[in-house]
């Protein structure tokens, strides 16, 4: 068995950044490995049943698989340097902020890293999977055909030529410009000290929109404090800082958490709408499907539809349960800040048929 922990991930995958600056900030020491086509087959697909990244391997030989469990493990094993904050609205902005990085901005990191000129660059990062000692060349013809399967995505998530001008717009002068500002003037979202809402912020904002080509050159060009941000996030033997005092929000994060509200809750919980839909009319299966056909979502003053993924309700009953966990009194002192957001009536959901992951699975909660 190993000594320290196993990184399986690669520098292309979104959600790979995420867990590797989190281990880097923890201090838990780990080796990475890199997930050729050879490590799906041999280590990856045997140990977890599915075939995704990263995959966390423990020095007890147990594999972890999805950066959220992967973190909510490792704040159980590691209570020193957590990244969960203690103060309630803290705790609760840095879970939004998770998962609307892994949600929400899948669509600027997945429409600039195959919309925009990233090639031969892409192709060559995922030949390197399929065939990783062969020379450029080939890995770029291999990692073209490897490469479609995700490009096929595109669509799905709803980024089309209707919506690609929305997209654009809101990323370059919405998302970055509102960043920027609150990074000119804090190293982190909630002070000098990273929470998790920072490392879910990091998935897309490292993997894609900085290190491909197209995106990365738009971020430095647009947004430095956004660049310097990444940087930190990405390094070793991080200070320990602090989270703002008093439990504050900075003001420079109510913009976009006010946008969040607006755009993108509405399509969690329409998602979460067509899951209890389906398991009431599917009332002997256990297992959900990924995608239960497409819904409507609206993006600027554009309207698309998108495939609803399922995994999207589990997602958001992470966030409900920050909230509806929470004492009468730390409501009280949350409460008039989801309220300035337009976000306490959305707070107050109960989601009656709850998902869960087994033998990482998603399926019906009371099954």
């Amino acid at each position: 068995m190993p000594d320290n922990y196993t990184l399986y991930g690669a520098p292309l995958s979104l959600y790979t950044g995420k867990t590797r600056a989190y281990l880097r900030f923890k201090q838990i020491p780990f080796d990475e490995v890199f997930s050729s086509l050879s490590v799906y087959k041999k280590v990856i697909i045997p140990k977890t049943g599915v075939r995704f990244i990263p995959v966390l391997r423990t020095p007890t030989d147990k594999f972890i698989q999805d950066t959220s469990v992967i973190m909510d493990s490792l704040e159980a094993e590691f209570p020193l340097r957590s990244a969960v904050p203690k103060g309630p609205k803290q705790r609760l902005v840095s879970a939004i902020f998770e998962m609307w990085a892994d949600e929400w901005l899948l669509l600027p990191a997945m429409h600039y890293r195959w919309n925009h000129d990233n090639f031969p660059f892409i192709y060559e990062e995922f030949g390197k999977v399929v065939m990783p000692y062969m020379p450029a060349f080939v890995r770029r013809i291999m990692g073209k055909k490897a490469g479609a399967k995700f490009k096929g995505f595109v669509p799905m998530l709803g980024i089309t030529p209707k919506s690609i001008p929305a997209i654009e717009n809101w990323y370059e002068n919405e998302v970055l410009p509102m960043l920027d500002a609150h990074f000119a003037r804090h190293d982190y979202l909630l002070g000098s000290r990273p929470c998790i809402g920072d490392f879910g912020l990091i998935g897309p904002m490292y993997a894609h929109l900085y290190r491909d080509p197209a995106s990365g050159k738009l971020m430095k060009r647009l947004a430095p404090n956004v660049v310097k941000w990444v940087e930190r996030m990405n390094q070793d033997n991080v200070q320990l800082g602090r989270w703002c005092v008093n439990d504050r929000i900075p003001e420079t994060l109510l913009p976009l958490l006010q946008q969040q509200f607006k755009e993108f809750w509405p399509v969690q919980l329409d998602t979460a709408k067509h899951v209890q839909e389906w398991i009431e009319q599917n009332p002997k299966a256990s297992k959900l499907p990924r995608a239960l056909g497409e819904h409507s979502f609206q993006i600027g003053n554009v309207t698309e539809k998108r495939v609803i993924r399922t995994f999207s309700q589990w997602k958001l009953q992470r966030v409900l349960d920050v909230y509806q966990a929470m004492s009468d009194d730390e409501k009280q002192r949350v409460d008039p800040l989801l309220k300035e957001l337009g976000g306490y009536e959305v707070m107050q959901t109960v989601i009656e048929r709850r998902v869960t992951r087994t033998n990482n699975v998603l399926v019906v909660a009371d099954c």
